[in-house]
């Protein structure tokens, strides 16, 4: 079972402990000495002022943050968490995963989702009400445009007609993972990805109203996902399974003892998960980069 960390670019307050290249550096090398799978970075191009401050969270850049971790990093795999999908031609995704992938040496793993902030997507220009089918076209576009090869693909208002991106990725293919609870999400993962990216709902302030999923609030949740996927997978006529990524171990604002994290990993890897998150916390970078550690020797190592 493979443990991700969320990183704390986010975190803009206080100023400049997680936004300098010094904390990119300090954060990166802490997480990879503490034995995590992937840092993982999250999306959020121009959000409203209304949804952060009501709890919402700053983003920055994705693929700018994880070209800086590479480069600070041998090891570490370097993921969105999630990139939503919709906001951008997935050519142009393409090619920064594949610049990423290729001066990386084969680390990026790609979770994307549909979102669901109506200010943002209105800010951006992409068109909220259609983002599933989008975000099943741009997965289709991705696949033929990762390759390295020339590639023809006809999507909702562009062309592309013998285009090719090169050099492609490292890994062939790159890792897509889908994110997100809802039945929709769970089919669109067996048609189009390499793996499911659930997250739990319960507790912390989390509106699925808002997030516009389904709720999922626990073991019981998260194993009617999983029998659902591998029926889905039986009707689709997919022979693998897709692989289980769980956004993290606990529910939002969940607290758990280092025995309680052990147990509950291992909970997750019999029922088939293959990696999940596991917060790290820390008013600094200093106390982050202590806690990461602890967490590596504490839970990390005993997995």
């Amino acid at each position: 079972m493979k443990l991700n960390v969320p990183l704390p670019f986010d975190q803009i307050e206080p100023a400049d402990e997680f936004t300098t290249m010094q904390a990119v550096q300090e954060i990166g090398l802490a997480a990879e000495k503490a034995g995590f799978n992937a840092g993982l970075v999250t999306d959020h191009p121009a959000p409203t002022s209304r949804w952060l401050d009501s709890g919402g969270h700053y983003a920055q850049s994705p693929f700018v943050m994880l070209a800086l971790l590479a480069a600070c990093t041998t090891k570490l795999r370097l993921q969105t968490g999630i990139l939503v999908l919709p906001y951008r031609n997935p050519f142009t995704v393409a090619r920064d995963v594949a610049t990423l992938d290729r001066f990386s040496n084969g680390r990026v793993t790609l979770s994307v989702g549909a979102g669901y902030l109506k200010g943002e997507y209105r800010a951006v220009g992409a068109d909220f009400d259609q983002r599933n089918e989008i975000m099943d076209e741009y997965l289709r576009a991705l696949r033929v445009s990762l390759t390295g090869e020339e590639f023809t693909f006809e999507g909702t208002g562009y062309k592309a007609f013998g285009n090719r991106i090169q050099p492609g990725p490292i890994q062939n293919p790159v890792p897509i993972y889908v994110g997100g609870n809802a039945k929709r999400a769970i089919r669109r993962v067996v048609e189009l990805a390499d793996g499911w990216n659930p997250f739990f709902t319960s507790g912390g302030g989390v509106d699925t109203n808002t997030t516009r999923t389904a709720a999922m609030a626990g073991e019981d949740d998260l194993r009617a996902g999983i029998t659902y996927m591998r029926e889905y997978c039986e009707t689709f006529g997919r022979a693998d399974v897709p692989e289980i990524v769980l956004g993290s171990v606990t529910s939002p604002g969940e607290k758990l003892s280092t025995q309680e994290y052990i147990d509950r990993v291992n909970m997750y890897r019999e029922l088939g998960v293959s990696a999940a998150g596991l917060g790290v916390t820390g008013r600094t970078r200093a106390e982050w980069c202590d806690n990461a550690q602890r967490l590596g020797e504490d839970v990390i190592s005993k997995i």
